[in-house]
């Protein structure tokens, strides 16, 4: 299918006639995303299929920006031409330090993305942000309702670091972080928190989150006096890191994918 598809004579109107909103909810992806990732253009272009009842959702004109779909159950057509989607793609990378999350970066370094080996048209996307000197499990995928899923808050999907923090966190600095720091934007708390391994001058916690705040960890470690040295992610919900090494990826298998289905309901 072409990147603007020829406009065909479709009916402008639902049968109740008037433009139908699908969905305003925010369960589901945006339709704009969907056409997007199907090929049919940029984002941009795709709003303008949207803008002109060239887009329909179950036999439906849609012409409501805000509308979400699910495109795995509801049925897509633009100029009359049902929607083709793409393979759903699912891929845990163990991220090395000096790579960043995002899929864009002007200053042209290295991106999770080029880590994943792919034929080149798929839109993946990073599940979240490591900063660029942590380490460890980042998922990277084009679902864009399972990466919504994992990432919100709502959901608490656990994510599990291994730390490696300057000096020897306290029993009671150990109980704060589990009760709360306060944070600009509210208040972050370690769900778990455990000491394994004590050195000369440095400790290693392995520490697991509900939220993703911003810097979290760095952040609510410094609040308390502890710098840390290295941040290594080990667990995305039931997705672990392993013996991935780094640099490397996998596929995710199904049975995978449907754990972490699981764990975002």
């Amino acid at each position: 299918m072409s990147a603007m598809p020829r406009r065909r004579k479709s009916r402008p109107f639902s049968r109740g006639g008037s433009p139908r909103k699908v969905s305003s909810s925010s369960e589901g992806e945006r339709l704009q995303k969907v056409l997007a990732a199907a090929g049919l253009g940029s984002r941009r272009q795709c709003e303008e299929l949207i803008r002109t009842g060239r887009v329909e959702v179950d036999r439906r004109v849609v012409t409501e920006l805000g509308t979400r779909v699910d495109p795995t159950r509801q049925e897509i057509r633009v100029d009359g031409d049902l929607l083709r989607q793409p393979e759903r793609l699912y891929f845990a990378v163990n991220k090395p330090s000096g790579v960043v999350s995002t899929n864009r970066d002007p200053a042209g370094r290295r991106r999770v993305i080029d880590l994943v080996p792919t034929r080149g048209h798929e839109r993946l996307f990073s599940v979240g942000r490591l900063d660029l000197y942590s380490e460890g499990l980042i998922l990277v995928t084009n679902d864009g309702e399972l990466a919504n899923r994992l990432t919100h808050p709502r959901y608490e999907v656990e994510k599990t670091y291994r730390v490696l923090v300057a000096g020897s966190p306290s029993r009671e600095v150990l109980d704060q972080l589990r009760r709360g720091v306060h944070l600009a934007e509210g208040v972050a708390r370690a769900s778990r928190i455990e000491v394994k391994k004590q050195l000369k001058q440095s400790t290693v916690l392995e520490i697991t989150l509900k939220e993703g705040k911003n810097r979290e960890i760095r952040r609510i470690l410094a609040r308390v006096g502890h710098k840390v040295l290295r941040l290594l992610r080990i667990s995305v919900g039931p997705i672990r890191l392993g013996k991935l090494p780094p640099g490397a990826c996998r596929r995710l298998s199904r049975a995978e994918v449907d754990a972490l289905w699981k764990a975002a309901r």
